[in-house]
């Protein structure tokens, strides 16, 4: 399979599965070195599991930069 089918073939997924291979691809590239990053890591991870469960509700985009541009344009 060349390069470009694959790119086609995983942009056909669904967009949590491109975000899990998007995040597997970086993780080759640069790896967690420090604390910091596993601790990071470990929060995201907690978050993502979080809205899986529905837990909590993940907020639009647009939605939090509206608010933010009308809080801070007073």
């Amino acid at each position: 399979m060349n390069t470009q089918v694959l790119i086609k073939e995983a942009n056909s997924l669904p967009v949590e599965e491109r975000a899990i291979i998007v995040d597997s691809l970086l993780k080759t590239l640069n790896t967690p070195e420090s604390d910091f990053d596993k601790r990071w890591v470990m929060v995201a991870k907690a978050r993502l599991q979080q809205m899986r469960s529905g837990k909590v509700k993940a907020i639009p985009g647009e939605e939090v930069f509206s608010k933010i541009w009308s809080r801070f344009s007073k």
